[in-house]
């Protein structure tokens, strides 16, 4: 039986970063080999492996399907020693897998940790999103604004031109007309072809990345793990559950989603303290991807813990194996 014990954040969020690192090094052999379900199944090995290692009782809330889809990190999969507090876990092991597989940039390990029930189950299904960075009030943006409407009011915000904002999208046929709009404002747009986590956690750093804001739907467990390093970060964050057919609505029941027509903050999907790590696999505006030189192997991880808002970045070298 598990220790009912206090969420520490500080002492776990190292061996959280050795979790992110695992699962960075086991896929850095697939890097530009074109295989992305080798690539995947490495991290998802390695992420699991170092997870168990941990003195946590862990559920998996965000993980890689259903338990009949995956056979590992499984959506109410239990990790760790099982001693120790109780915490819900949401992951992506490889957040990428094509960008991994065709050695393009921004492939990163993601995971997060937070008190046990403060993670949203989030169905897998499809999330309208929209981000932005911190510093602003409360509803300088709002998802019921058009595109071109949120472009005018967080430029407005900043006291600049529209032409100043870049937004970063996900290049899918479904988001042609919201790009249309956007460039219709003289705003510039950043394309991303996968791993829109990285994309949302770019709104935080705009000097760094150059992005302002990020919007158009994706995944929505992977809107989890982007609110949990806004919260960290800093930023808002807003969702909206889409739902394609009765399978996916079936799918928000079993989670226990009941309003489908809820737009979520980002303190709704994520409702306590949290700590996440990032490591990069391959280079990409945030983190530095995975460096080989002769007998050595070096990462980059981003750490961060929402109850302080430290933001720590490692580098990692270690014999090559």
């Amino acid at each position: 039986m598990a220790d009912k014990q206090e969420f520490q954040d500080r002492l776990l969020s190292l061996g959280l970063a050795r979790v992110s690192e695992a699962a960075a090094l086991a896929s850095a052999r697939l890097i530009g080999r074109g295989d992305e379900k080798a690539a995947d199944q490495a991290a998802v090995n390695a992420m699991r492996d170092q997870l168990n290692l941990l003195e946590i009782a862990g559920v998996v809330v965000i993980g890689e399907g259903e338990r009949d889809e995956a056979p590992m990190l499984y959506i109410g999969e239990e990790v760790g020693t099982g001693q120790g507090p109780a915490v819900d876990i949401a992951l992506d092991p490889l957040e990428g897998t094509t960008l991994t597989a065709k050695d393009m940039p921004n492939a990163l390990t993601v995971i997060a940790m937070a008190p046990r029930g403060t993670l949203l189950h989030a169905p897998d299904v499809y999330m309208e999103k929209l981000a932005i960075g911190p510093g602003f009030k409360t509803g300088t943006v709002t998802l019921a604004m058009t595109p071109a409407e949120r472009v005018n009011a967080l430029a407005a915000a900043k006291g600049c031109s529209t032409e100043d904002i870049t937004v970063c999208v996900l290049e899918r046929p479904r988001h042609e007309a919201m790009i249309a709009e956007l460039r219709a404002t003289g705003a510039a747009i950043r394309l991303i072809t996968d791993g829109d986590v990285a994309g949302v956690m770019h709104c935080a750093e705009p000097e760094v990345t150059g992005i302002d804001m990020y919007m158009g739907s994706g995944g929505a467990p992977e809107g989890v793990l982007a609110a949990a390093a806004l919260k960290c970060m800093g930023g808002q964050f807003f969702g909206k559950l889409l739902f394609r057919n009765d399978d996916e609505r079936a799918r928000a029941r079993k989670a226990g989603i009941t309003n489908f027509d809820r737009v979520y903050t980002r303190d709704d999907l994520v409702r306590s303290d949290v700590i996440f790590a990032a490591t990069g696999v391959t280079d990409g505006s945030l983190l530095a991807g995975i460096k080989r030189e002769p007998g050595w192997i070096t990462t980059e991880t981003i750490l961060m813990r929402s109850k302080t808002g430290s933001v720590r970045r490692m580098s990692y070298r270690s014999p090559a194996k």
